[in-house]
């Protein structure tokens, strides 16, 4: 699964630098940009996706399930 997140990054990455290049000469300060901001969206949304996982396995998804049924039954 890591490879094809990897994969993927790589590709944007590529796909950014290719669509900038369209409209401006690819200097090493929009390189470095574009390659550390695909880099951190990257393990952003891995990290936010593991916490949604990691919070539905640990229980603490249901105290909020359980409080909704408590209040439809009022």
């Amino acid at each position: 699964m890591m490879k094809w997140i990897v994969l993927a990054a790589i590709l944007m990455v590529i796909g950014g630098l290719f669509y900038s290049s369209l409209f401006t000469e690819l200097t090493t300060h929009l390189v470095i940009a574009v390659v550390l901001g695909t880099f951190f969206s990257v393990v952003l949304g891995t990290g936010l996706f593991a916490l949604a996982f990691f919070s539905d396995k640990s229980g603490h998804d249901d105290n909020v399930t359980d409080a909704t049924k408590r209040r439809d039954r009022r």
